[in-house]
């Protein structure tokens, strides 16, 4: 029956997605249930989106509360709960002025239109961007243009001119582009869809010195990589070098769709004024009591140290499986974005994986990618690596 229902909807849908045979019904905590019954151990949280897990009964009470007073006024009103997830958003981002949107795609362009607006406005005649080789930022022309995979950009060419791309953790690569059209730079402190990778320290220092020399931008893309997933509210703070805008999305709604671009008030000042950009739904009502109702959750409930803990945790079990097994070649990430890297493909480990009743995701090449909701605890963990060493082993 569920099968036939499933068929039944692809023949309405633009065949856009891989899905998997799975029809999921409801979740609770870190478990996904499918309309059959059958329980998963989730460790993809929404390809990082639920950073609370399912079900979480403080954000459903809030959203529901809102939904009866309100869920859309256009930006042309001011509305409570918007100020309110914009000034937390702030305080947690180490940011000064928010932009939400409706996506982390949509966060993209609004950063990139800001670097492009910040070099008009001081009349520099900039417009190039330097991204990174292997980055992922979205799916929208802007957010392909910037992004350092082939088969995503091929497809639809001519982008966005004046895009070039160095090669990530290499800064002699990023001076080498760098010219008197360069206005931004922009790079995920930690790769997710390109194969999990963080960046070094030398490189984001780098990064920042370079930008500041010159008088270029420097934007991080923390959709997948910021929100508590690294162990920190947002992964350039372990760093310690502030980007001058950043982008979010994912986690600072558990599910509910809103995205954000943030900037410093020197990048504000210069760059959007009134009439510069914009978004219907962008900061809706309902979407911002979503993201203020996980902000006090996380500061509540201490998230972040959390997952300081528990990824620890995870990364030495990871460890031990790639000690044991030679197929696994290496694992990466922090926090709560792990991967490993096989010499199989993890295409057919993620399906075996579902029949024992746990959901993974691969990234770029033979990746699996561990995101899961950050309120895991160790025995959960300890129970995916049993259903993951017997999915690897089949």
């Amino acid at each position: 029956m569920v099968n036939n229902q499933m068929k039944e909807a692809e023949k309405n849908l633009l065949h856009v997605y891989n899905r998997f045979p799975i029809a999921l019904d409801h979740g609770e905590g870190v478990y996904l249930y499918d309309m059959n019954g059958k329980k998963y151990l989730d460790f993809a949280a929404g390809i990082a989106v639920c950073g609370l897990g399912y079900s979480n009964q403080e954000l459903k009470d809030a959203l529901k509360a809102q939904i009866d007073k309100l869920c859309h006024t256009s930006n042309l009103y001011f509305h409570e709960s918007c100020g309110e997830a914009a000034k937390k958003l702030n305080q947690i981002s180490g940011m000064d002025r928010v932009f939400f949107t409706n996506s982390g795609t949509e966060a993209v362009e609004g950063a990139l239109k800001s670097a492009r607006k910040y070099a008009y406005t001081k009349q520099s005649g900039r417009y190039e961007i330097i991204a990174m080789e292997n980055s992922f930022h979205g799916r929208s022309v802007g957010a392909v243009s910037v992004t350092g995979t082939e088969q995503y950009r091929t497809p639809f060419e001519p982008l966005l001119p004046g895009v070039k791309f160095a090669e990530y953790n290499n800064l002699d690569s990023v001076k080498a582009l760098v010219s008197d059209k360069t206005c931004a730079v922009i790079l995920e402190p930690l790769q997710g869809e390109g194969g999990i990778y963080p960046a070094t320290q030398k490189f984001m220092e780098g990064i920042r010195a370079i930008c500041d020399k010159n008088d270029i931008l420097m934007i991080c893309d923390e959709i997948q990589c910021g929100m508590g997933r690294t162990g920190y509210p947002f992964a350039w703070q372990e760093y310690g070098v502030k980007p001058d805008i950043m982008t979010m999305a994912k986690a600072i709604g558990n599910g509910i769709p809103v995205g954000a671009f943030a900037m410093t008030e020197e990048v504000a000042e210069f760059s959007m004024k009134a009439g510069d950009h914009g978004s219907t739904y962008g900061g809706n009502p309902l979407a911002c009591t979503a993201v203020k109702t996980v902000i006090d959750i996380f500061e509540r409930e201490h998230i972040v140290d959390h997952v300081k803990e528990v990824g620890a945790y995870l990364e030495t079990r990871l460890n031990e499986l790639a000690e044991k097994y030679e197929f696994i070649t290496e694992r990466r990430g922090k926090g709560l974005i792990q991967g490993i890297e096989l010499e199989k493909p993890a295409g057919d480990v993620v399906k075996r994986a579902q029949e024992e009743g746990l959901l993974i995701i691969t990234a770029k090449g033979n990746t699996i990618r561990f995101v899961p909701p950050l309120i895991i605890t160790e025995e959960q963990i300890d129970e995916m690596i049993e259903k993951l060493e017997r999915a690897v082993t089949a």
